[in-house]
């Protein structure tokens, strides 16, 4: 990802001027800006490498930016090998495709992962049976949306209820949509995914039809709804800062997951990442604040908000963060989750309460820290 570039360009500086190795680099950064990409590295790959990083590592392609097509049959791409690791991992992330049929103005994985693709269930049966036989517990579906093709979905859920490879809770990425299949929700629960994460985004649909959501208020309460009803955990996605969002409708959004019991908030600043429409629009308009990639996380405004000032909007982060994560909160999962959904949820309101008070100090402090810079940014305009 974009936050992490400076320091892969600082490992690839120490690799190329230390150690004298020849440096390849890819991924979504490097696909967007293989300009600057090539400045620390022999070779930039645009796209997906598995076509080409033979031939690269053994020298066949000579050329200082290289575009790799996308893989066309997914199925023929070989499972992790786990048995490598040399630490303990009870967990096993599985891809079952490729990219989004749906594009979000603010995302990446719909841009590089062109078009959308997805394996055979037969394959997806076979590496999760090689999960089984290795003792994993658990497995993560780490799609951008597993039910976005609901037949293959519902396929896949069937063969791993009757094949025995139910894991533990199974984590997933999913769409509101899904609520509409109640086939689908019941597969799902039965097959223990029953921890999702699912981009609510903002409950202004004025802001929804900007980024391209291409999904209606409605949708995002019914799928509340029908969550709790197949009890099914929901980890509510919402960003901050759209351009037709106030602050009243982060709140309302913060106050909608309290409401339907969400099992997790997980509030995103929205982050004009290089490829993106988004990016493009707030370049043009001479919007973007901060050109310092480390910063492109989520969780630092680097770009001017159209209904508040970039420290505003850094604040109702943390205020996001806080009201969500409340002791009485906590309280309350553990009554409807569990004792480990309880603790959690105490660990994360400890950890906001840190962050607020952190961020509040922070701003004051003059010495060149993000939230001084946009708090001076704020102050000046």
């Amino acid at each position: 990802m974009t936050s992490n570039a400076p320091r892969a360009y600082e490992l690839a500086n120490i690799f190329k001027e230390e150690y004298k190795k020849r440096v390849i680099i890819g991924g979504m950064h490097a696909s967007a800006l293989p300009e600057e990409a090539i400045k620390y590295a022999d070779q930039v790959v645009i796209g997906e490498a598995e076509n080409i990083i033979v031939d690269l590592i053994e020298g066949n392609v000579k050329g200082k930016i290289v575009y790799s097509p996308p893989v066309e049959d997914l199925d023929t791409i070989p499972f992790p090998d786990y048995s490598i690791l040399k630490t303990p991992c009870q967990v096993a992330n599985l891809m079952t495709s490729r990219g989004c049929p749906f594009e979000c103005i603010f995302c990446t994985t719909s841009r590089l992962f062109h078009p959308y693709r997805y394996r055979t269930p037969d394959n997806v049966i076979e590496e999760l049976e090689m999960y089984k036989k290795m003792g994993f517990k658990y497995v993560n579906f780490e799609d951008d949306n597993f039910t976005a093709n609901k037949n293959r979905a519902k396929e896949i859920l069937r063969k791993m209820i009757d094949n025995d490879l139910v894991f533990g809770e199974t984590f997933f990425f999913g769409r509101t949509d899904l609520a509409r299949d109640e086939e689908l929700l019941a597969l799902l629960r039965d097959a223990h995914l029953n921890r999702v994460l699912i981009g609510i985004e903002s409950l202004n649909q004025d802001s929804l039809d900007y980024i391209d959501k291409k999904q209606k208020i409605e949708d995002i309460e019914y799928c509340g709804e029908m969550l709790e009803k197949y009890k099914i955990r929901l980890i509510a996605s919402i960003v901050l800062g759209i351009d037709y969002d106030t602050k009243e409708d982060i709140r309302k959004a913060v106050e909608f997951s309290k409401k339907i019991n969400a099992y997790q908030l997980q509030p995103a600043i929205l982050t004009p990442y290089p490829g993106t429409p988004l990016y493009e629009q707030l370049e043009k308009e001479n919007r973007l604040l901060i050109k310092d990639w480390e910063y492109y996380d989520m969780m630092n405004v680097v770009f001017e908000p159209k209904n508040m000032t970039a420290w505003e909007l850094e604040a109702e982060f943390f205020k996001a963060v806080n009201e969500f994560y409340s002791f009485s909160g906590a309280m309350k999962m553990f009554k409807i989750f569990g004792f480990e959904a309880g603790m959690r949820r105490l660990g994360l309101w400890i950890a906001g309460k840190f962050g607020k008070t952190f961020f509040k100090k922070k701003s004051k402090k003059e010495d060149g820290n993000i939230y001084n810079e946009l708090y001076e940014l704020s102050f000046e305009s």
